[in-house]
């Protein structure tokens, strides 16, 4: 029988790993997959709809996704999810030593719908209750100039962004035309040891952990975004996609808890992912809807208050229904 041909781009992941090289296939299906940057998977994936499965940030599907009649749906399949409290970068001379500095400052992020920068934001709004009106926000590429924001935006009143399209955010931090940055990767200026630049939280690990402990949240960047026409055509892809790629997670956790040989050039990481297992449990990287219930909606109410989705949504509005279907034998 012939399989159904459908084109993937993400970038490289482990937990992929087997599922891209073939030793996991779905069933039924023939994966053409594609390596790319996961900036280009987004750009490419929204502007377009090149692919018929695509890497694609939390946030930008937020907004595709809860748009009428809207063509994506998602796998609850998640490529990359990472604690954000490293993500603040301040100029010290700014005097920004806690959060709630941050009130008539000037503060930047790559885009509005960046889901690094949201899921800090709505940190700040409902677990410290801080009123986004008093911040001044500027939208500009990371460390380069010329990024502009991929999806449509419904701000809240009160609320407006700067946008800054000759520099970065890195240059402007640097020069004090910033007080603060939320951002995904250090900037340059912080890499290359600018004096002036530091990190807002220092102590960002042990913060994440305390964040971890009270809500059980695990915040999620990355989705697997499908176009719905494949789900139309062929009901059955959705749940066989996710079958393939929740086995090949499988076998990335059971690799990295391997002692026997170094997998990984990282002194002592089996050690350090069995003791994850004590915070995160047995599966230590889950995928599904239930298993990651309290962040899919934290990340539903998040965007909705940043104008960034059309709707609070739910998770079983954005992922098909087939995905979690028991069989009992």
């Amino acid at each position: 029988m012939t399989k159904l041909p459908l084109t993937i781009a993400t970038t490289d992941y482990d937990h992929f790993r087997d599922i891209r090289t073939g030793a996991v296939q779905p069933e039924g299906i023939d994966l053409n997959w594609l390596l790319l940057g996961h900036h280009e998977c987004f750009a490419r994936m929204t502007a377009h709809r090149e692919f018929d499965l695509s890497e694609m940030s939390f946030a930008k599907f937020s907004t595709q996704v809860t748009r009428e009649n809207s063509d994506l749906i998602g796998l609850p399949v998640i490529c990359s999810r990472l604690f954000r409290f490293s993500s603040f970068y301040v100029n010290r001379k700014a005097g920004i030593e806690k959060i709630e500095d941050l009130y008539g400052k000037t503060v930047g992020s790559p885009e509005w719908a960046h889901s690094a920068a949201v899921w800090m934001r709505g940190w700040m709004q409902n677990d410290v209750g801080m009123d986004m009106t008093k911040i001044r926000w500027v939208q500009a590429g990371a460390n380069a100039p010329g990024r502009e924001e991929k999806v449509e935006l419904n701000l809240p009143d009160g609320i407006e962004i700067t946008r800054v399209k000759d520099k970065s955010l890195s240059e402007m931090l640097a020069s004090g035309e910033l007080d603060c940055a939320i951002i995904a990767r250090p900037p340059t200026c912080f890499l290359e040891g600018h004096p002036d630049v530091v990190r807002l939280f220092p102590d960002f690990l042990e913060r994440e952990e305390q964040q971890y402990a009270d809500t059980g949240v695990w915040p999620i960047m990355h989705i697997v975004a499908m176009k719905k026409s494949v789900l139309e055509a062929h009901p059955w892809a959705a749940r066989n996609l996710y079958a393939a790629f929740d086995e090949s997670r499988r076998r990335s956790v059971e690799r990295i808890l391997d002692p026997a040989v170094s997998r990984y050039p990282v002194a002592w990481l089996p050690i350090y992912a069995r003791k994850m297992q004590q915070t995160f449990g047995k599966e230590l990287f889950p995928f599904g809807i239930e298993a990651n219930r309290k962040t899919w909606e934290m990340m539903g109410l998040y965007t909705y208050q940043q104008g960034i989705a059309h709707r609070q949504f739910a998770p079983e509005e954005i992922f098909p229904d087939t995905i979690e279907t028991k069989v009992i034998i």
